[in-house]
């Protein structure tokens, strides 16, 4: 094949991945979130956290597109991998609270470990405006570890 017809097709086919990057961009929903804690579950499996955590780091990247991004924490809840402050690694959140005392990553592990997965809704600051907003969580355990993205209401 022309390397000018496999160029056309490779950008036409591009278009797919483009529109719905830009989509999850501009709207992300619950779903989209849980579509990236499930590929990240994947590539935690694959590479290991070290591995994984590289790859979620990654901004803009496969598993951070806007406001959206994969975080991982122990069943200790502690930070694991988290995107948006990479020094936080290593911090223990279990006595963190949202801003109306909410104590979300305890509720973040109860859910992972009772179900395998979850939904966990709590008040975080948005990466892109910087407010305090209500973000619900998709939670998931994977290998002992508790990945998870959000969007914001």
């Amino acid at each position: 094949m022309p390397r000018l017809v496999r160029v056309f097709w490779a950008v036409l086919l591009s278009f797919p991945l483009m529109a719905a990057a830009m989509s999850l961009e501009a709207n992300p929903t619950l779903t989209d979130a849980r579509a990236l804690v499930l590929k990240a579950a994947d590539d935690l499996t694959a590479k290991g956290l070290q591995g994984a955590c590289a790859d979620f780091l990654q901004k803009p990247g496969p598993y951070w597109v806007g406001e959206v991004y994969v975080f991982v924490l122990s069943q200790d809840g502690v930070w694991e991998c988290y995107p948006p402050k990479p020094s936080a690694a290593g911090l223990s959140l279990l006595s963190l609270t949202d801003v109306d005392g909410k104590a979300f990553v305890r509720e973040m592990i109860a859910t992972a470990q009772a179900h395998g997965e979850g939904v966990v809704d709590y008040k975080w600051k948005n990466p892109i405006n910087g407010l305090i907003q209500m973000k619900t969580s998709f939670v998931k355990m994977v290998n002992g570890h508790i990945l998870a993205a959000g969007v914001f209401k």
